[in-house]
């Protein structure tokens, strides 16, 4: 292998769409609106639209960025470049971390779903179906990583696939879930609107404005996945035209499509059912179309899901190896990981990627590893925003004011994440700093 090689401009305008909605549809339309579900109630809905605008506004300055410094690495590279070394160091830190926990929320979820839709290790329980998980879990990482290994054009084309079957299973549920959900919608979403009607009104306003805004952080970590199409920047074709409208569009279908799918699940079950099923098998839609008395539909989501996580995994590798990459470059990690062969693979940095999602694994709990992701993903969009400020306006596509709804968005959310998750994602930060006065 040689450094010398470079990666390739092989992403269209189509193919950088598909890795969006691969990125996005996954764990947070599969597991994350259950998990927000328990926290917000019924109000997970206002959650998805909340943590939708934010996203949005950060998705337009991630765009503007990197129309215009078109390069791997996402806001590791703008803050190196826009801000100062610290703080592009800082979010090319929590970007592997958060995304790390992503992954591995993922391969969990998709474990999760392929013992509930196949039956298989159904008689494991306690420790052995533990163990059973994790072990599903490691076998759907080494298929991934030998697919990312191939290059981003026939990664491209798989997960072109992936997303294909992912939507169509959704579809099937919303079209045949519409009915039972407008049905159960009087009962179910009764307490859609903030605070209840009984209680204390200033207690029960105040404890359901800071469940909603919890929920509201967790369910902006499932939007999130736009950022890979800046962070495979350097890879796309014509990217000032390119990169900017593929995440206005990839915004656009998954707010729809995760506000149906959330009002017809909610509407179905209950935000407490689906609470309570996220935590015991994390396969609320299951449970969902098992109370349709459908087995079909059942089956075709559990394919769904299975092929959902897939993309997730796929493209979360993917954006980490180029952020592992663009920092070996800079000497932030080993250069050892900059290596590129002669396909435009960056072979070292997806194998690191791979073996960092192993060891998050093992800890085994969706919850945990996506909250912690929620913590860490807004601190790295807050830098991404205070990059698209400082541009200059001669090379400004958007507004200026986006980018600041779009930072005070991050940093609101980010108080709302539990305390104890809060003070994990600042240690990361303290170990990164640790780390890069050890390599200096």
């Amino acid at each position: 292998m040689s450094s010398n090689h470079e990666l390739r401009q092989d992403l269209s305008l189509a193919g950088a769409v598909m890795l969006g909605l691969g990125s996005i549809v996954g764990t947070g339309v599969f597991v994350s609106i259950g998990i927000a579900a328990g926290i917000a109630g019924p109000n997970v809905l206002w959650a998805i639209l909340i943590a939708a605008l934010v996203a949005t506004c950060n998705g337009l300055s991630s765009a503007q960025l990197a129309a215009i410094h078109s390069v791997s690495g996402g806001t590791y590279e703008y803050g190196y470049r826009w801000l100062t070394p610290g703080f592009g160091f800082t979010a090319g830190w929590l970007f592997m971390c958060a995304k790390s926990a992503s992954a591995a929320t993922a391969a969990l979820g998709l474990a999760g779903y392929l013992r509930t839709t196949t039956g298989i290790f159904s008689t494991f329980d306690g420790t052995s179906a533990y163990l059973a998980q994790i072990g599903l879990a490691f076998l759907v990482l080494a298929i991934m990583s030998t697919v990312v290994l191939a290059g981003i054009k026939r990664t491209s084309a798989i997960n072109s696939v992936i997303v294909t079957v992912t939507l169509s299973a959704l579809v099937i549920l919303l079209v045949v879930g519409l009915r039972p959900a407008f049905e159960n919608a009087q009962e179910n979403l009764a307490g859609l609107f903030l605070f209840g009607p009984t209680g204390s009104r200033r207690t029960n306003e105040t404890a359901n404005l800071y469940s909603l805004l919890s929920a509201a952080a967790l369910m902006f970590v499932a939007f999130t996945g736009y950022g890979r199409i800046a962070t495979l920047g350097e890879e796309v074709a014509n990217p000032r035209r390119t990169i900017p409208l593929a995440m206005i569009l990839t915004l656009v279908i998954t707010m729809v499509l995760y506000l149906s799918v959330g009002f017809v699940a909610v509407a179905t079950v209950g935000a407490n059912s689906l609470g309570q099923a996220t935590n015991r098998w994390a396969a609320p839609l299951l449970y969902v179309t098992s109370s349709l008395g459908q087995p079909w539909v059942t089956f075709f989501l559990g394919i769904g899901a299975i092929t959902a996580m897939l993309g997730v995994m796929l493209n979360l590798m993917l954006g980490l190896s180029r952020v592992v990459l663009a920092m070996a470059r800079r000497t932030d990690l080993p250069v050892y990981f900059s290596r590129i062969d002669s396909r435009g693979v960056p072979v070292r940095a997806t194998l690191l990627v791979a073996g960092v999602i192993s060891g998050l694994v093992c800890v085994g709990d969706v919850k945990l590893s996506w909250s912690f992701s929620a913590t860490t993903v807004l601190i790295y969009y807050a830098f991404t925003n205070l990059c698209a400020i400082r541009i200059s306006p001669a090379d400004r596509i958007f507004p200026v004011w986006l980018a600041w709804i779009g930072l005070f968005g991050c940093l609101l959310l980010a108080i709302f994440v539990r305390w104890e998750v809060l003070a994990a994602g600042l240690v990361t930060v303290v170990a990164g700093f640790a780390w890069r006065g050890i390599r200096s």
